[in-house]
């Protein structure tokens, strides 16, 4: 099933949704074999509606650039839920002197592989989960 994308009262500038579902689904089948259903949501939104979510669910009262949500079933499917702050994306594009669409993937890629097992607590997983978004950067935009 190819990823959605949907916009909350933002413009996510997000070019070529079929091309990033297709990567999506490979990345996710790279990382986790047997899984035999994809069904992943991007929800691009403001601050203050992630904020919110944030607040609510994850009991933490701070800004974020994306909140994952992991509502698989079975081992043998994946479903998650992603939401992402255009505004978190467009401040930390600029703070880290990057394109704002390579930061959108950046984000994107993130969220995609806390669903394949990554983690980002731990000093060592960061430096990892950053390895794996640099590689995801490199092959999607090889073209």
């Amino acid at each position: 099933m190819p990823a959605k994308f949907h916009e909350l009262e933002v413009n996510a500038r997000l070019k070529d949704r079929r091309k990033l579902s297709a990567f999506l689904d490979e990345l996710v089948h790279h990382h986790l074999e047997d899984i035999k259903k994809i069904s992943l949501t991007y929800i691009f939104c403001s601050d203050e509606h992630l904020l919110q979510i944030n607040k609510e669910f994850l009991k933490h009262n701070t800004y974020t650039d994306i909140v994952t949500f992991d509502l698989s079933e079975t081992g043998q499917d994946l479903t998650g839920e992603m939401y992402i702050s255009t505004d978190r994306i467009t401040e930390n594009a600029e703070k880290f002197g990057v394109p704002y669409l390579q930061e959108l993937h950046r984000v994107i890629f993130h969220g995609a592989l806390h669903l394949c097992g990554f983690g980002d607590k731990k000093e060592a997983d960061k430096q990892e989960m950053r390895k794996q978004e640099d590689k995801c950067l490199k092959q999607y935009f090889k073209d």
